[in-house]
């Protein structure tokens, strides 16, 4: 009973230090965003872009200290030799907590550009955060849904359309663009639910990242794979701040942007929408395999 309020108590600590880092670095940040939005000055935004990023570095940085004093973590990261920060990525991993997303930012922090995740187009106008997001250039997407084309025939391609002209700003930026395709973190429930073919993933839903490399495709340098595994088991974020995130580790597999793949209609051609599925399909099926072996080989 003790440890367990120790544990709390702990936690509760790291949880208030977490958010007041996170009020610290994006108070100044949502200020240099709003010059970035009311001087439409292309050097000026430049600068500005330039400064955010900093801070989202630095926030990251600061959170992964925190989470370094009370977690005896033991990471092992393989494949980050030959990533740069001045290059485009387009990543693709497995997802099984929220303490994924930390971990990425925490491996993957100043190696390549900070990472950043497709959001609705109408979260834009969300509170705060919105304005948070535009300045640090996530890339927004418009989608409509089939019934409202149904409706709307003449609004078919504009969703796409859309997207891309919004994603056109980082040809001048380097970006890292993450896409977790199973679409929700994994587990045994969901598995069975969803008829999942693989033993450690659900089955990717390859929409997002066709989404992506049809927006971006001609941008990226490369698809990083990453497969994430924690031996001891996922942690959640609340274990993170208590101290009981032990053990993970994160393959880096580098993989070619192939033309094919960008110039594909994959909402309109049945045939590239099959080849897409394969190709994808296969990915997840060396994962699962890899997975598979990892867990093996430590135990």
């Amino acid at each position: 009973m003790l440890n367990k309020t120790l544990n709390n108590a702990q936690g509760i600590i790291v949880f208030s230090a977490c958010a007041i880092n996170t009020i610290f670095w994006v108070t100044p940040l949502m200020v240099f965003a709003i010059f970035k939005l009311l001087i439409p000055v292309t050097g000026f935004r430049g600068l500005m872009t330039r400064w955010i990023m900093a801070m989202g570095e630095n926030w990251v940085s600061c959170n992964a200290a925190l989470f370094g004093l009370v977690n005896s973590t033991r990471w092992e990261v393989r494949g980050l030799e030959g990533l740069k920060i001045d290059d485009w990525y387009l990543i693709i991993a497995n997802h099984q907590t929220w303490t994924d997303i930390i971990a990425l930012q925490t491996a993957l922090n100043r190696r390549i550009p900070f990472l950043k995740f497709f959001i609705k187009q109408e979260l834009i106008w969300f509170p705060f955060l919105g304005m948070a997001w535009w300045g640090l250039d996530m890339p927004f997407m418009k989608r409509y849904s089939k019934s409202y084309l149904v409706k709307n025939p003449h609004k078919k391609g504009k969703d796409l359309e859309a997207t891309r002209k919004a994603c056109e700003k980082f040809r001048n930026t380097p970006t890292s663009v993450i896409n977790f395709i199973e679409g929700t973190r994994f587990t045994s429930e969901k598995k069975v639910k969803r008829a999942s073919p693989f033993e450690n993933l659900l089955s990717p839903r390859a929409g997002g990242l066709a989404l992506a490399l049809d927006s971006m495709g001609s941008m990226f340098n490369a698809i990083l794979d990453i497969t994430i595994v924690y031996p001891n088991g996922a942690p959640g974020f609340w274990a993170m701040c208590c101290g009981k995130f032990d053990y993970i580790i994160i393959e880096i597999r580098e993989r070619p942007v192939e033309q094919w793949m960008v110039k594909g209609d994959y909402v309109n051609d049945r045939d590239f929408r099959r080849e897409f599925h394969q190709w994808l399909t296969q990915i997840w099926q060396e994962k699962d395999e890899r997975i598979a072996a990892i867990r093996q080989a430590v135990r």
